[in-house]
């Protein structure tokens, strides 16, 4: 067996454990709060307990029935299916957090007053509970359609003919498919172009999992629209892997006047290079090892700015080792939920990512 295969072996082999410790967690998670919640209404809904169950098992499926069903169902209940999927994760992840803390509270207060006793959980915890993942998940909501521009003075120590500073617009993990549609593909291009940016740069996840969705949607003759003086530079992220159509993916990316680089770099107008990686689910989901970046850099003038997309902030110091001026990568989603950002913000502090 060859160094390839063992390694490919050794990956798949981790894929498949991960996946199971994600499933047996999620499982874990959703049982949790579904007997709080069941318990908190068990009174009112005892005959039908059987109903609850069935009904919440189906809620917590949906995650995964929408990516197995497209086969199976009609397009617009699929997309119905996955919508409630995504919301359906977040509402666990907010429930479980909430009723946690109401049971370390609770068992605080026993400790301290023994003799207290508080109803619970009960109907009004219930409601209380709900209430509030309802009100975060509006929030949410709202929040991911209002993003925010959030800008950086990166000083590179080497000087460029003619090229005193640059002017680049960064974007990651846009997710473009069934939740964020064309319209809101389309307020962002308009944001991109109305700062007027010199270079774009779009960091991996531009596709969420469904390329034919994208195409269908007309999404490349959107991204088409974005306008910069040298280009519009982009990578692959894992979810165009996940898709299983990452070649295809890259394909309408360049149709829409995308250079996509894959363990590969360009150099633009004599002054800079922008060196694109491979993403690092590509192995496991194709076989094919991305390349190290010794390779990738191979010929690169070190005397212009070198700057680096790689979606996952992964391994940063071989960057640093192979001389690269700026690393560019996405993937953490600023840790998706809430308190996960502050927990990710400490994390980047800590290696030092901007």
């Amino acid at each position: 067996m060859t160094d390839r295969e063992n390694n490919n072996k050794s990956m798949n082999s981790f894929f498949i454990g991960a996946l199971s410790i994600f499933f047996s967690i999620y499982f874990v998670v959703n049982y949790y709060v579904g007997l709080h919640f069941f318990r908190s209404v068990q009174s009112l809904i005892e005959p039908y307990s059987l109903i609850y169950w069935v009904g919440y098992a189906l809620l917590a499926m949906s995650l995964f029935v929408a990516r197995l069903g497209k086969r199976f169902f009609p397009r617009h209940v699929n997309d119905l299916v996955a919508i409630t999927g995504d919301y359906w994760l977040a509402a666990i992840y907010y429930s479980f957090l909430i009723w946690a803390v109401t049971d370390i509270l609770r068992f605080l207060i026993r400790l301290i007053y023994p003799a207290q006793t508080i109803g619970y959980p009960s109907f009004y915890w219930g409601f209380g509970v709900l209430s509030l993942v309802i009100i975060l998940l509006i929030y949410g909501t709202w929040n991911a359609r209002h993003p925010r521009v959030v800008n950086y003075d990166i000083a590179i120590q080497k000087t460029v003919h003619d090229l005193p500073k640059l002017h680049a617009v960064m974007v990651s993990d846009i997710h473009l498919g069934l939740v964020v549609d064309n319209d809101r593909l389309d307020a962002m291009v308009n944001s991109i172009n109305e700062l007027g940016p010199d270079i774009v740069f779009l960091a991996g996840d531009t596709i969420d999992e469904d390329v034919k969705l994208f195409f269908d949607q007309k999404m490349p003759e959107v991204i088409e629209k974005l306008r910069s003086k040298y280009g519009v530079y982009a990578v692959l992220g894992n979810h165009e892997y996940i898709g299983g159509n990452s070649e295809l993916a890259t394909n309408y990316l360049r149709q829409a006047g995308v250079v996509v680089l894959v363990d590969e770099y360009i150099k633009l107008n004599n002054q800079f290079y922008v060196v694109g990686r491979d993403d690092r689910m590509a192995g496991n989901m194709t076989g094919k090892q991305r390349l190290d970046l010794s390779r990738v850099m191979d010929g690169i003038d070190h005397s212009l700015p070198i700057i680096l997309l790689d979606h996952q902030p992964h391994n940063l110091e071989e960057g640093q080792r192979n001389g690269v001026d700026l690393q560019l990568s996405g993937h953490t989603h600023n840790g998706q939920f809430f308190p996960n950002n502050l927990l990710a913000k400490r994390f980047l502090n800590i290696v030092g990512v901007i």
